[in-house]
């Protein structure tokens, strides 16, 4: 496809938030327009690339805000199209996530893999393709089995001192092997009266000392959303330790502003468990976020999983380890 035409359709792609699991999701329900403005913060070439080609009108405050990004998400073959090329496998494919995972991208992430080849690391953790389908008898939806420990909505208590606590199944992005893609993007966000029965199991089980906040992805709620559950966790005296599962830095750097760094900070022993899976991963922009959070204390790991084909070789898995230790993960 040319890709003049390409710039020209996409630019009437700004559209309202896609695939959303709960009107509380940033932008839900809204229009986004075009925006023009002072270019103050900066974003790196690839970014100013791919801005220019595909988001003309949009300028770079608005594609650093991370609710932008949500609204302006890809979640269809149609609209993947309009930025880069999809083999026939990957449209096919594309057309039969019905009742499966579904696609989502951010817009930063897709500009690290838009003009990749097929097959490209990155590309293949975003992009379903038709191996997804294959399901043998020995695989289960759940393979996990965390709906066998679960006690209540979005608790799995499967070790004594510790708890799971899944308080979304909304991602910015949508990771192809994912163990929870029996419920995550399809189940909505847990109720208010969830969440306080959840509490409440938590305060009743004085053996649990440390509780790993996961979804979804937690750091897709708003700061308010997301204090009112630190805090309410915090007063569990019992409960030593408070990690969050995310992969928010990798996929949404944006959402790292200092406004939400300064209210995490207030609820130390914190834990971040991030999730890289390749060294392309590591850009400007996601430097700059795992950076803010380990200068406000906040200790992080990487949850790296063995992908085959992504990051199965030892040069690959290496530098990896070197580059995220470089930004003290």
């Amino acid at each position: 496809m040319n890709a003049n035409r390409k710039e020209a359709t996409v630019t009437h792609y700004e559209h309202r938030l896609m695939g959303c699991s709960s009107d509380e999701e940033p932008g839900a329900g809204t229009m986004i327009f075009p925006q023009i403005g002072s270019h103050d913060q900066a974003v790196s070439n690839r970014s100013s690339e791919f801005i220019h080609r595909y988001f003309p009108l949009t300028n770079v405050n608005s594609w650093n805000d991370w609710r932008w990004q949500l609204r302006n998400s890809f979640t269809t073959a149609e609209a993947l199209s309009r930025v880069m090329t999809l083999t026939d496998d990957e449209k096919n494919t594309l057309q039969r996530l019905k009742n499966r995972l579904p696609l989502r991208v951010t817009p930063y992430y897709l500009s690290l893999i838009y003009d990749s080849e097929p097959g490209a690391p990155l590309r293949r953790t975003m992009i379903p393709t038709s191996g997804e389908m294959i399901i043998t008898e020995a695989e289960k939806a759940d393979p996990l089995d965390e709906t066998g420990s679960s006690p209540v909505p979005g608790i799995i208590h499967r070790y004594p001192d510790r708890a799971l606590f899944t308080v979304s199944q909304f991602c910015s992005s949508y990771c192809r092997y994912c163990t929870r893609s029996h419920s995550v993007g399809k189940l909505g966000h847990l109720t208010k009266d969830e969440w306080e029965i959840a509490f409440r199991y938590l305060e009743e089980h004085t053996e649990i000392r440390d509780v790993i906040i996961s979804g979804g992805d937690p750091l897709t709620m708003n700061n308010n959303k997301l204090e009112y559950l630190l805090s309410r966790l915090r007063s569990i005296k019992h409960i030593e330790i408070l990690r969050i599962g995310t992969k928010i830095p990798t996929v949404l750097p944006q959402r790292i502003t200092p406004q939400l760094v300064s209210m995490l900070r207030r609820y130390h022993p914190l834990y971040l468990s991030l999730h890289f899976t390749h060294p392309d991963e590591l850009t400007k922009d996601t430097r700059r976020a795992c950076e803010m959070l380990a200068d406000a204390g906040i200790a992080l790991g990487s949850q790296t999983v063995l992908l085959k084909g992504i990051n199965d070789n030892s040069s690959t898995m290496k530098d990896l380890m070197h580059k995220l230790l470089t930004v003290r993960v």
